[in-house]
């Protein structure tokens, strides 16, 4: 703690304001999302915003211990702490509680913890060290492996509780993997898969197979007809048609209904408004009801009579659209771009590169979180019920999500230190 004077000493406080500005309009729109005239007291712990106002002084307290701690705690501890987080996704298979068809709640009292949440940052420390370790190379394939093992555990055992959501946000570790070193076209291959799963499942696996070898035949007539080409043309091919079954299999076999439904419905295959589209469809129409300056605080009426449901968790976004219209929508995104854009800035400042790492690891699952969530709302992305950071309801999450921040300004206040 050399030259520190006290916790705050090198804090960013331009990164602490966003957070704090991001909590209180979160906590804002909790209240109006639930809001009755009933309800006498803006404390009343039997509501969503009573809770919420607990969780987030629980919060505040958690970051203060955080830059209490001295960083290097973070670097050395790296490994335990993410063998602790494993263990707890084990623990939730075992002895968890099913919520809203997900195994993955430990239930204390009227409370409930979510160890999905809390893997996150614990996998971002231990990639973070496992990337500074010597002789790592992202260009060798036995990296990339144990990269890719390190973030992949975790995950699997979050499908496992059937929480694919809070799985897929682990998808957002390949941008830091590309920050350090990682090939481009393993991104441009990661970009090919997916576009290859939205056509199979918009075609249908015959005809878009029917496609893919119609454009392999008339490649023959504009490549130079070798043996190696012909092989390539036929490789790629045969590869391409396995993974197009693969899809059609994964999605009739693994994916549940409900799951399959959403997926349907965002691809426009089918409307569904009474069913797996009516969520988005609610809260669309919420939105676009807000108009550019909004209904005003507490006169959102899709929200306050509850059309939209699971408005002040996943669909927080749609009370912000209407009760605030566009003005109030491009104040909470703008909000969050500055902090994205700030955790950019600091990451390329630090001295250490476990926080260098770090930082872009915190930047990147917010990234997912932002534009996933509030692609939701409006119809862009699928309904995977992964929360608004620091806006969303949930104790779970906002304790995270502080936790995931404040290590990463914890060692930005020491990175004057490393040498």
């Amino acid at each position: 703690m050399r030259g520190q004077k006290n916790i705050f000493h090198n804090i960013d406080w331009i990164t602490v304001f966003l957070y704090l500005t991001l909590v209180f309009l979160g906590w804002i729109n909790i209240y109006a999302a639930v809001y009755d005239e009933s309800y006498k007291s803006i404390f009343d712990i039997s509501q969503r915003y009573g809770k919420q106002l607990i969780w987030i002084a629980a919060a505040i307290i958690l970051a203060l211990i955080i830059l209490i701690i001295d960083a290097k705690f973070f670097s050395t501890f790296a490994y335990p702490i993410y063998v602790i987080s494993i263990l707890s996704l084990l623990a939730v298979l075992l002895l968890g509680t099913r919520i809203a068809g997900s195994k993955s709640w430990f239930q204390i009292g009227a409370f409930g913890i979510q160890p999905a949440e809390f893997a996150k940052f614990a996998t971002n420390l231990a990639i973070a060290k496992y990337l500074t370790t010597l002789n790592i190379d992202l260009k060798k394939l036995k990296t990339i492996i144990k990269s890719l093992l390190i973030i992949g555990v975790p995950a699997i055992l979050i499908l496992l509780q059937h929480d694919m959501g809070s799985a897929l946000v682990y998808s957002s570790f390949i941008l830091v993997l590309y920050r350090e070193g990682l090939s481009g076209s393993i991104l441009i291959l990661g970009v090919m898969i997916v576009v290859l799963f939205i056509l199979t499942l918009i075609l249908g696996k015959f005809i878009f197979i029917g496609i893919l070898a119609g454009i392999a035949f008339l490649m023959f007539f504009f490549i130079k007809r070798n043996r190696k080409n012909i092989y390539s043309i036929i490789g790629i091919l045969v590869l391409t048609i396995a993974f197009v079954f693969s899809v059609d299999y994964g999605f009739e076999n693994v994916l549940k209904p409900h799951q399959k439904k959403r997926i349907e419905v965002l691809l426009g295959k089918e409307a569904d408004l009474k069913g797996a589209g009516y969520n988005v469809n609610q809260s669309k129409i919420a939105i676009g009801s807000g108009g550019f300056s909004g209904k005003g605080f507490l006169k959102g009426t899709q929200t306050k009579y509850n059309f939209v449901p699971e408005q002040s968790t996943d669909f927080i976004f749609c009370t912000v659209g209407e009760e605030w219209g566009f003005v109030g929508s491009f104040v909470v995104i703008f909000l969050f771009i500055a902090l994205l854009i700030r955790l950019i800035k600091l990451a390329e400042r630090q001295r250490s590169a476990f926080s260098r790492i770090y930082g872009y690891g915190v930047a990147s699952i917010l990234f997912f979180h932002i534009v996933v969530n509030i692609g939701m709302t409006i119809g862009l992305t699928p309904v995977i019920g992964i929360p608004l950071p620091f806006f969303s309801y949930g104790g779970s999450s906002l304790w995270a999500f502080t936790i995931l921040l404040f290590i990463f300004l914890k060692q930005d206040a020491n990175r004057l230190e490393v040498l």
